[in-house]
């Protein structure tokens, strides 16, 4: 039966194998309580069904065994009056309906049977329902914890792919010139304060030695003495 195939199935899967493979296992997980839901009301709504059925039998079963019983009777009754022909009829009729019974003995132990397999195959659908209720929650925080993982070692590998020491080395290089630069300005302006200096003190010098010579040419020429003086001896 279709209902059984299914209950079968659905008994038969791996819970935890079809999370791994779904792309999104909480809809996944969801998704498999709704189908073992409606497949245990269906099982339910087959069993009682069944049931039904089995109760029919039974009174078929009861009506048949009440026949033979009232023929049986019958014929008894009919040999203690010495009614031969009517204890043959009663006999005919009580084999017709022991027949009858027999075959709703064999009905009624096939839909027993039927019955009992369904009710066991309903049970372990509900035990697994109620045991996959219970983990639902830590199914659902295995499989974040799964997928932080998966995205953690996803950028590890992204990471890895990379040479950090290049990059490093290149921002080392970077900083380095900068550090230059910043010493090359520090340096050119020393420069040019020294060059100020230093020109203060030529034109300290020139100013120096223009002011000795307008010293000497502005002081009166020494005499010279006359041609018929002696100098003394």
């Amino acid at each position: 039966m279709a209902i059984l195939d299914r209950i079968g199935t659905i008994i038969r899967a791996n819970l935890n194998d079809m999370l791994d493979k779904s792309e999104d296992p909480e809809k996944m997980l969801d998704q498999i309580l709704r189908d073992m839901k409606s497949a245990i009301e269906e099982a339910r709504a087959q069993v009682a069904e069944m049931i039904a059925q089995q109760r029919m039998i039974e009174a078929d079963v009861q009506r048949a065994t009440a026949m033979v019983n009232e023929w049986d009777a019958k014929a008894r009754a009919a040999v203690q009056q010495g009614r031969d022909d009517l204890a043959r009829d009663s006999l005919r009729r009580k084999a017709d309906y022991k027949k009858n019974l027999d075959l709703y003995q064999q009905q009624l132990d096939t839909q027993r049977s039927l019955v009992q397999k369904l009710k066991d195959d309903l049970a372990q659908l509900e035990f697994k329902y109620d045991d996959a209720l219970r983990r639902h929650d830590e199914l659902i925080n295995r499989s974040r914890r799964a997928a932080a993982q998966q995205r953690l070692s996803q950028q590890a590998q992204k990471f890895n792919s990379m040479d950090p020491t290049s990059e490093l080395s290149r921002m080392e290089a970077k900083i380095r010139g900068q550090e230059a630069q910043v010493e090359a300005d520090q340096a050119l302006q020393g420069m040019s304060l020294d060059a100020q200096f230093q020109e203060l003190e030529r034109s300290g010098d020139v100013e120096d030695e223009l002011a000795r010579l307008k010293s000497e040419s502005s002081a009166p020429a020494p005499k010279k003495p006359s041609g018929g003086d002696a100098y003394p001896s």
